[in-house]
C-alpha cells in the first residue's frame, strides 16, 4: 500500500507538476469546445439535408456516415495529421484534432438527429407547409424543437463518449490533459500525474454521467 501511495498518490509530485495538468486542462476544454460545436452543427446539417430525400445526395450522406462511424478516431486523426503534409497541406496538431473529432463525431450526431426528425409525425410537416412555411422554416420552428427533446438522452450519452475521445489527440503531441500528464510523469519518474489526469477527466465527465442517469430515471 505504501508503494502504491508513493507512485500514484504522491502529493509532492502532484504539487510540482500541477502546472502541466492545468495547461492540459485548458487545452482539453478548448478542444472540446471547438470540436463539439462543429460536430453537432455538421451532424445537424447532414440530418436536415438527408431529410430532403434527394437520391444521389442521400446515398453520399449514408456512405459518409457509415464510413466515418466505422473508422476509429485514432486512425482518422493520424491520417489527417501525418498524411495531408504529403499532398502539401500542413495541419497543426490542434486543427487536425478538431477536424478528426468533428468529422467523426458529426457522423454519430447525424444519426441521432435523423432519428429524432423521423420520430416527428409527418402530419406536422404537412400542416406547417399548409400554413405557408417553407422547408427551412418548418424545420426551424416545428420539427427541430421537438426532435431535440426526443434525442436529448442519446445526444447526452454520445457527447460523453465524444469528450472521452478527445484524449486521442495526445498521439499528435497536442498538449491536452493526457499528453501533459505523460510529460509530467516522465520528468518526475513518478506516475502520480496520471492520477491527476484521471481526476480532471472525472470532473469534466461526471456531470454528464449524472445527467444521463436523470434521463434514464425519468
Amino acid at each position: 500500500m505504501e508503494a502504491f501511495a508513493h507512485n500514484f498518490l504522491n502529493i509532492n509530485v502532484l504539487i510540482r507538476t500541477h502546472g502541466f495538468l492545468i495547461t492540459g486542462l485548458f487545452m482539453t476544454l478548448r478542444l472540446i469546445g471547438f470540436s463539439l460545436i462543429l460536430a453537432m452543427a455538421w451532424g445537424l446539417f447532414l440530418s436536415v439535408v438527408r431529410n430532403v430525400h434527394l437520391p444521389g445526395l442521400n446515398t453520399f450522406i449514408v456512405f459518409y456516415v457509415d464510413t466515418l462511424r466505422s473508422l476509429p478516431i485514432l486512425v482518422l486523426l493520424m491520417l489527417i495529421y501525418y498524411a495531408l503534409p504529403f499532398v502539401g497541406i500542413q495541419v497543426p496538431a490542434f486543427t487536425a484534432a478538431v477536424l478528426a473529432l468533428s468529422l467523426n463525431g458529426g457522423a454519430y450526431y447525424a444519426e441521432i438527429f435523423r432519428a429524432g426528425i423521423e420520430a416527428i409525425h409527418r402530419g406536422q410537416t404537412e400542416a406547417a407547409r399548409t400554413l405557408g412555411l417553407n422547408y427551412i422554416q418548418t424545420m426551424r420552428h416545428v420539427i427541430l424543437p421537438q426532435a431535440i427533446r426526443v434525442v436529448l438522452p442519446p445526444l447526452t450519452t454520445n457527447t460523453l463518449e465524444f469528450i472521452k475521445a478527445t484524449a486521442a489527440a495526445s498521439v499528435v503531441a497536442l498538449p491536452d490533459i493526457l499528453r501533459q500528464a505523460s510529460q509530467a510523469m516522465n520528468s518526475t519518474f513518478n506516475p502520480t500525474p496520471l492520477t491527476g489526469a484521471l481526476v480532471l477527466y472525472l470532473l469534466i465527465c461526471l456531470p454528464l454521467v449524472q445527467l444521463i442517469r436523470r434521463f434514464e430515471n425519468n
